[in-house]
């Protein structure tokens, strides 16, 4: 079968499923990515261990797993990551909250920048290689995420300080430094919102980095506020990713811990995604 037959079989048998133009753009990826064809159009054949390759390939999109799983990798803020179910896909919302950090703060001082929750290690590694002066650090729960993070941090060539802490556990906060700059992408959707959520997420991404209790939904938000207040140098800053529906409930708990200069930001779709603040509180834990 030619690259140019199997590209339009594999849009076409995606169409009733996705999209048109969500089906090309699979398509697309898979032929780049778990190929390296970029020439749809080309008369020449796949040899028969492609053509085994992407019809396993189309049985797994076909059950909605996420391209990013099954080709194994993903870009980011346009540098690859490597992606697996122990973490979640890197999503553009995450670009734009490292890229509010990176045209805020002075790419040229050695600022030391903690991310909590890290997953594949987007935002920490992402600022170190657009910031080589800061010093990162990042942590997470799974030993089973920091394994890809460790590997996109070498991937990178970038030296990311990860070590596996519960951040909820507050008699783990003793061993952790001070920082100018905490940043997380924290788990935010309650457990009673699992039924309006897509199967290609529901079915193949890490709950633990996704869910939070209907009773305390805004757990994370709250504690690491309460971290940061010990772990902030005195007018360090705190940068959040949320979903539109808890931002100016983010807002209010930045304002009943002391915090200043709170903003609020929408992303590219207009919805309000992230937030930051600064510490008003002195640390002088070295």
């Amino acid at each position: 079968m030619t690259i140019e037959k199997a590209h339009h079989n594999l849009v076409e048998m995606l169409t009733p499923i996705f999209e048109k133009g969500e089906a090309t753009q699979l398509a697309r990826i898979v032929f780049e990515d778990a190929f390296s064809i970029t020439n749809f159009f080309r008369k020449d054949e796949l040899n028969d261990q492609q053509l085994t390759a992407l019809k396993t390939i189309q049985t797994r999109l076909l059950a909605q797993e996420p391209v990013q799983y099954i080709v194994g990798m993903t870009y980011f803020y346009d540098l690859k990551f490597k992606v697996n179910p122990a973490v979640l896909i890197p999503r553009p919302e995450t670009e734009e909250l490292v890229a509010w950090i990176l045209e805020d703060q002075p790419k040229n001082q050695d600022l030391r920048v903690l991310d909590i929750g890290t997953g594949s290690g987007c935002i920490p590694i992402t600022i170190k290689s657009k910031a080589p002066n800061f010093q990162l650090a990042a942590l997470d729960v799974s030993f089973s995420a920091l394994s890809v993070a460790k590997e996109n941090a070498n991937l990178n060539q970038v030296e990311v300080n990860f070590q596996k802490v519960d951040i909820l556990k507050k008699e783990n906060w003793e061993s952790l430094p001070s920082y100018e700059i905490i940043v997380s992408n924290p788990p935010y959707i309650p457990f009673k919102e699992k039924e309006i959520m897509e199967a290609n997420v529901l079915d193949h991404e890490p709950e633990i980095a996704l869910f939070v209790t209907d009773e305390d939904p805004l757990i994370f938000y709250r504690t690491i506020i309460e971290f940061a207040k010990a772990h902030l140098v005195r007018g360090g800053w705190l940068y959040f990713e949320t979903n539109e529906y808890n931002a100016t409930e983010v807002e209010a708990l930045f304002f009943k811990a002391g915090f200043f200069d709170i903003e609020k930001r929408q992303d590219l779709q207009g919805k309000d995604r992230m937030v930051k603040a600064r510490c008003g509180t002195r640390n002088t834990k070295l």
